[in-house]
């Protein structure tokens, strides 16, 4: 994407820079080769930036410590900085707050600041993200992927990036059967009428279990057809599995909007794996009547092993596909049909080797748009005393934990204002706390760690938690309420003022701040 967006502070610190070193008779330094070596000072209380010099010393024929002790004198006299202090190969100075303020005052009161075109020709891209499966529940650990996904659609928009969202359910497959198997055979309880799609996830997971106990016995065989036919029937499109899987579908699509409406994510594009299942077989047996894909005892797939990618399977012996089948059909509709140039999917890090297979078997097809295919890679969400599995039934289920916090919020922080707000406000607030406390505690920690749930951590008002950050937005908010605060049009600041290390950090900070979106 390039490098990172200059403020305009930027620009005239690098300015300074290149007269004075141009009074030094350094005459040929670009501003490019300056503006690489500015950067924020590690221990923030020697300067509000600091220029490092490492990168010049041989084109100046001086040693690091020798260029910033030369700045340092010329430096102290500058208008734009007002202070300078050489400290080894670093050269720290601080910014005129004056300077500062008013570089960034109209275009930040007006909010032009925060609606400009950040990156130039970008790619149209698309995001996929969040690809629950249908007859499971959604859990706390789906959070990460939706949180991850939603906030980069969110930054690529704000730097005027044209962005499609998509998402992936998986909606077919053994898990389905085996859920349409114990509902059908098995259960003996009704649907409930509210929340049926969590509900399905609790059969899934009891369907599991009973197989499981029953591996090894004459039931073994007689559950393996079972599962079978049923797979069959939802391949064939009719029979009275079909028919149920129809209609419990909806149920998880309805628990699926539940979620994204509460967590204020918002879809262009909706794919199902039903939709690409054919057209994939269909794609592969093409590509392999040219020759692409080999047999192998009766199963179709690419040898990538001169790639150390291993065998990528395409067809299973009994014809049917895998994720890697429909990942390529999916490939070829999102830039064929939406007419992107990027395609990012933010999939866990478990996936890594099946979307380098995918990639690599696109680029052997000839699809040329395989280069434009990025897997975003994070680590998965763990509760306390291990990682969780739908399979084996020992999740937070997503629901119950939005219910739960939602409870937590009204009885530490909310119940205290009965009397004085509605029920319905309660309601609203406690909600957006919640939402806050999770979104933010999913994306404040590094993609490539894992995050162990801790509810009680992530609902603290102090530290880093989203409830903190909504905390001191709201006593802002009720500060301005408390002056009269001038129209910026008809005011002009006095940002010499500004003296306090806190009042001159949130000036560098918004100055900054559209080259930390561009780099995130």
């Amino acid at each position: 994407m390039g490098s990172i967006q200059k403020s305009s502070i930027q620009k005239s610190i690098v300015a300074q820079l290149m007269q004075t070193f141009q009074a030094l008779g350094f005459l040929d330094l670009s501003e490019q080769e300056i503006e690489q070596g500015l950067s924020r000072p590690p221990q923030e209380e020697n300067g509000d930036f600091c220029f490092a010099s490492f990168r010049l010393t041989k084109k100046l024929k001086l040693k690091p410590n020798e260029v910033a002790q030369k700045l340092e004198a010329p430096l102290k006299d500058s208008q734009v900085l007002i202070d300078s202090k050489a400290m080894g190969p670093y050269l720290n100075f601080f910014v005129s707050p004056k300077i500062m303020g008013e570089s960034l005052h109209q275009s930040v009161s007006s909010g032009d600041y925060f609606s400009q075109k950040l990156i130039e020709k970008a790619p149209k891209t698309l995001i996929e993200y969040s690809q629950p499966n249908t007859h499971k529940e959604m859990h706390v650990g789906h959070m990460r992927n939706l949180c991850l996904g939603d906030a980069l659609v969110r930054i690529h928009r704000y730097c005027q990036v044209e962005t499609l969202a998509t998402t992936f359910p998986g909606d077919v497959g053994t898990h389905v059967a085996k859920c349409l198997w114990y509902y059908k055979k098995h259960n003996k309880e009704a649907a409930p009428k509210q929340r049926k799609g969590a509900w399905l996830g609790g059969l899934y997971s009891k369907a599991n279990l009973l197989l499981e106990d029953q591996k090894g016995t004459d039931k073994e065989e007689e559950n393996r057809a079972e599962l079978t036919e049923i797979l069959k029937q939802l391949e064939a499109g009719f029979g009275e599995y079909f028919e149920l899987w129809k209609e419990t579908r909806e149920w998880s699509v309805e628990l699926m909007q539940e979620v994204y409406s509460w967590a204020k994510v918002e879809f262009d594009k909706w794919y199902w794996e039903s939709d690409v299942d054919s057209d994939s077989v269909k794609l592969v047996k093409e590509y392999y009547e040219k020759g692409v894909f080999k047999e192998d005892q009766g199963a179709i797939g690419l040898n990538l092993e001169d790639y150390k990618l291993g065998f990528c399977l395409l067809l299973k012996s009994d014809g049917t596909g895998l994720y890697a089948t429909k990942d390529l059909e999916l490939a070829r509709r999102k830039f064929q049909d939406l007419g992107v140039e990027k395609s990012l999917y933010v999939v866990d890090n478990r996936q890594s080797l099946h979307f380098k297979q995918v990639f690599k078997t696109l680029e052997i097809m000839g699809f040329d748009q395989a280069k434009d295919c990025h897997h975003i890679a994070y680590e998965m969400v763990e509760l306390p005393d291990g990682a969780m599995s739908s399979r084996k039934g020992n999740i937070v289920p997503l629901q119950q934990l939005i219910d739960e916090m939602v409870k937590t919020i009204k009885e530490q922080y909310l119940n205290q204002y009965r009397g004085q707000w509605d029920e319905s406000e309660i309601e609203m607030a406690a909600n957006t706390i919640a939402a806050g406390a999770i979104k933010f505690g999913m994306n404040r920690i590094d993609p490539n760690k894992k995050i162990v749930f801790d509810m009680s951590e992530w609902l603290r008002l102090d530290g880093e938690s989203g409830p903190y950050i909504q905390y001191v937005y709201a006593r802002i908010q009720s500060m301005l309420a408390k002056v009269e605060v001038k129209s910026a049009k008809s005011s002009t600041p006095d940002f010499s003022l500004l003296t306090s290390s806190y009042e001159r950090k949130l000036l560098v900070n918004l100055s900054l701040f559209n080259g930390q979106v561009k780099q995130a």
